[in-house]
């Protein structure tokens, strides 16, 4: 059983990081809990607490306690902690320590100091019970990021703790990977482990959590049985910031038409990277110009590479031809602008204002906390970028984007670690810019996101272009047919 007693804890930066506040909770053995809310709620900060993260590795001023049976977690070294409880973070190349799969997983079980009979024995029993034989004796740089999930819940599922603590780990998935997931939480479930998840997707989870506890502002404001959390209406949800329960119903306003007249021509798009991978191949594609483009495809499908092409970051990459002007990659560095999936290898300022400020032509201080404004973001403005949230991060990026007044916008992964009030900014973000006659590329594993603002969808399989076609009713049937079926397009 985990407790929470009276516990507040503050990262001593501002009130845009107080964590929580007063909490009271208690988590019977076997249970598994949802923790949902808007970015910045406390959703991370309560699994930090439960996992030993917190006061060990992220300081601050804790006031309670969290106990687990009866030991004090607070007072606990995390080398202990770690045999009893199990993380899976965000992403998971970031709890890696080895460079095979085998040897992650049997890693914390050699930290651990067990014998080497019962390593042997419990990565055995793991890769059967979690299905993983396919990815034994790979290394680790040549997986996929739904593949690198399945290994970070191995290695910390061989460790056999009895709570599970995953911080939203369905983020960075495709569609496929996170039926995988589930599946994973749904063994764990069987195996009477605890688990309490994190997460802004919450269409995986509705038959697997058996408490939801929606929490504001540090504090746990409704808590709900699963049967209760269903019963809301997606408007009762969406007015909470919440996402749908059910991709089969997801809505839209209507259909967007897309604009064939004016297009761009992608000659010789191929690239092989120097392992020998070939990874994109698409001799010509015509794609509309002025439109919010969305690319789709399972992991692996080439659509990360096909971004780095199209902004130039690839040399050995073909051309863009728009309007009979030809741009090879040096001047398409810049033409385009890219915001990556991890927005921490481009955020170099000491403020987001700083960080906003630098992406502009001609500095416009004005404008720069319009836009912020905009994202929700203004109040951070003199905030280190690298302290801030994964959401945060997420947004500053984008904003540095949107003043960039680049005429082609590459977005992968955008809505990353975003909750629905969030995203929703982000799509009337990209709609202004169609408006100013841009044209945006938008990497997405997210139907919402896709729903709320594409025109257009170019979906990829093993480098290549598969499916190019407008965002129309049939266009949508089309569209969540993928997200609905994964696992069919992943066996062709």
């Amino acid at each position: 059983m985990i407790e929470f007693r009276e516990v507040s804890f503050s990262y001593g930066q501002n009130e845009q990081t107080c964590g929580i506040k007063n909490i009271n909770l208690t988590i019977e053995d076997g249970q598994c809990v949802l923790l949902c809310g808007e970015s910045g709620c406390g959703k991370t900060t309560l699994t930090r607490l439960v996992n030993g993260l917190i006061p060990h590795f992220y300081e601050g001023d804790l006031s309670g306690e969290v106990w687990m049976d009866d030991k004090n977690i607070s007072k606990m070294p995390l080398y202990d902690t770690a045999a009893i409880v199990g993380s899976v973070f965000q992403s998971p190349k970031s709890q890696f320590f080895n460079v095979d799969t085998d040897s992650e997983i049997a890693f914390g079980c050699e930290n651990l100091g067990l014998p080497e009979q019962e390593i042997r024995h419990r990565v055995k029993r793991t890769v059967r019970e979690l299905q993983l034989e396919s990815l034994m004796g790979r290394s680790i740089f040549h997986l996929s990021g739904g593949e690198k999930q399945k290994i970070a819940c191995g290695s910390v599922s061989a460790l056999y703790p009895e709570v599970m603590v995953l911080d939203e780990p369905s983020s960075n998935l495709d569609a496929a990977a996170i039926q995988d997931l589930r599946r994973t939480l749904t063994v764990w479930k069987k195996q009477g482990k605890t688990i309490l998840i994190a997460e802004h997707r919450l269409f995986y989870l509705t038959d697997i959590a058996d408490r939801i506890l929606y929490l504001k502002n540090g504090k746990i404001i409704k808590e709900f049985t699963q049967h209760e959390f269903k019963k809301l209406s997606e408007e009762e949800r969406h007015k909470m910031g919440l996402r749908s329960l059910s991709l089969e119903n997801l809505s839209f306003s209507s259909a967007y038409v897309t604009d064939l007249e004016e297009t761009m021509l992608l000659k010789d798009f191929c690239f092989s990277y120097r392992t020998g991978l070939d990874a994109l191949h698409i001799s010509n594609a015509t794609i509309p110009k002025g439109e919010i483009i969305a690319v789709t495809g399972l992991n692996g499908a080439g659509k990360s590479t096909f971004a780095r092409c199209m902004c130039g970051l690839e040399k050995r990459c073909g051309i863009l031809e728009i309007k009979g002007r030809v741009l090879n990659w040096k001047k398409r560095l810049k033409y385009c602008y890219m915001v990556m999936q991890d927005t921490g290898h481009q955020l170099f300022t000491e403020s987001v204002l700083d960080e906003i400020l630098l992406s502009m032509e001609t500095e416009d201080e004005e404008e720069a906390c319009k836009i912020l404004k905009k994202l929700d973001l203004l109040d951070l403005k003199s905030r280190h970028p690298l302290s801030l949230s994964g959401g945060q991060k997420q947004r500053v990026a984008i904003a540095s984007a949107l003043v960039s007044g680049r005429e082609i916008i590459v977005f992968d992964e955008p809505t990353s670690g975003l909750g629905l009030h969030h995203m929703e900014e982000v799509a009337h973000s990209l709609r202004e810019l169609r408006q100013e006659g841009k044209t945006l590329f938008v990497i997405t594993h997210d139907p919402e996101l896709i729903l709320s603002c594409c025109t257009h969808v170019i979906h990829m399989k093993n480098g290549e272009i598969t499916e190019n076609y407008s965002l129309d009713r049939n266009g949508i049937k089309q569209m969540l047919s993928f997200f609905q079926n994964p696992i069919k397009e992943g066996s062709l």
